[in-house]
């Protein structure tokens, strides 16, 4: 780890949390049909991001490097495969539907991560992928594109 990139990543990563923060409160606070308001995940995930860039500023302060700092090799291919199924995720997740594109891409993500054991990435896809639309859906009684209306389950 690079102590400096990681205090600059750390303030960059505040300032967009406080961003997403102060614009998701001009977002309306309700939606027809829905009672979770649009502006709840966007100032959810700005306060997770201001708190875990303070958790990584705070990190800074406590390691040590020995003084020779490692040159770690990037990692292309991996991060086009996953930045390539975010886009495709992003595209297709209203004609395909939520739980099929999440669950499609978090096989994908689990698999570049670590290649092996396809059973178990697809049971964590499917029941990451299942609960979180149940609880968004149902406890919350708000609404995502669940399967898409060709297979005649929604």
């Amino acid at each position: 780890m690079n102590k400096t990139f990681d205090r600059f990543a750390s303030v960059a990563f505040l300032a967009i949390g406080t961003l997403f923060v102060i614009e998701s409160r001009k977002i309306s606070e309700s939606a027809y049909g829905s009672n979770v308001g649009p502006d709840i995940f966007p100032m959810y995930l700005g306060v997770i991001l201001v708190l875990l860039s303070l958790r990584l500023f705070y990190e800074t302060f406590r390691y040590r490097t020995d003084g020779k700092a490692e040159k770690e090799k990037l990692d292309y291919k991996r991060f086009s495969v996953i930045l390539g199924a975010a886009i495709l995720y992003a595209y297709f997740l209203e004609d395909i539907g939520y739980v099929i594109s999440t669950f499609l891409f978090l096989v994908i993500g689990f698999q570049t991560m670590q290649k092996g054991k396809l059973w178990v990435s697809a049971v964590i896809s499917a029941l990451f992928t299942l609960v979180v639309y149940f609880v968004f859906v149902e406890v919350l009684k708000g609404s995502l594109p669940g399967f898409p209306s060709w297979l005649g389950l929604s």
